[in-house]
């Protein structure tokens, strides 16, 4: 039996909205799983105008600056399925990871096929409070950052920059991975 060699790659967004059919992907945070870190960090100029003031108050961001200095989307996706291919070693396979991540696959895959046609992840992710849930033997609302932050980031919380998110993310990734190989 042939085992896959994945490439773990952590990725964090930051949207306008709940979903990539009405709201924009305002940034795109992604790192290495491992040492040595890579990063990837991009702001994008909003395709769409409609915001939700939950959203817009938890990240900050502005849609009239970005509308001015962030990346046009299919540039930005461009640059990320680059960035993706070069992390990515020989014979590997990139996984998207996400705390929560459906709802950050969701724009990231959305935003890949309406400007590329393609998603270099492919049509899964890995779910980090779902993976926390299964290999820890917890309950669903017992994977929360209220939960996990203590546990995996000395008490700090997420930041909601989308790239210091995905590092964060990482380490509590590594430290599940961590307590699974010690078992």
């Amino acid at each position: 039996m042939q085992v896959d060699v994945v490439r773990y790659i952590v990725v964090d967004i930051e949207a306008a909205g709940p979903n990539p059919s009405q709201y924009a992907l305002l940034s795109i945070g992604a790192c290495t799983v491992g040492e040595p870190r890579q990063t990837f960090y991009v702001e994008l100029q909003p395709d769409r105008s409609a915001i939700t003031g939950e959203a817009m108050s938890v990240h900050g961001l502005s849609l009239e600056a970005l509308s001015a200095t962030g990346t046009p989307p299919a540039e930005a996706m461009r640059r990320f399925a680059e960035w993706v291919a070069e992390v990515t070693p020989d014979g590997a396979r990139p996984t998207f990871v996400g705390f929560n991540a459906p709802f950050d696959w969701m724009f990231v895959n959305d935003y890949f096929y309406r400007h590329l046609g393609s998603n270099p992840f492919g049509h899964a992710a890995l779910d980090i409070k779902a993976l926390y849930m299964g290999a820890a033997g917890v309950r669903w609302d017992e994977t929360s950052m209220r939960h996990l932050a203590p546990r995996y980031l000395g008490g700090a919380q997420l930041t909601h920059n989308a790239l210091q998110d995905a590092i964060d993310q990482a380490r509590i990734l590594e430290g599940i991975l961590e307590e699974m190989d010690e078992r």
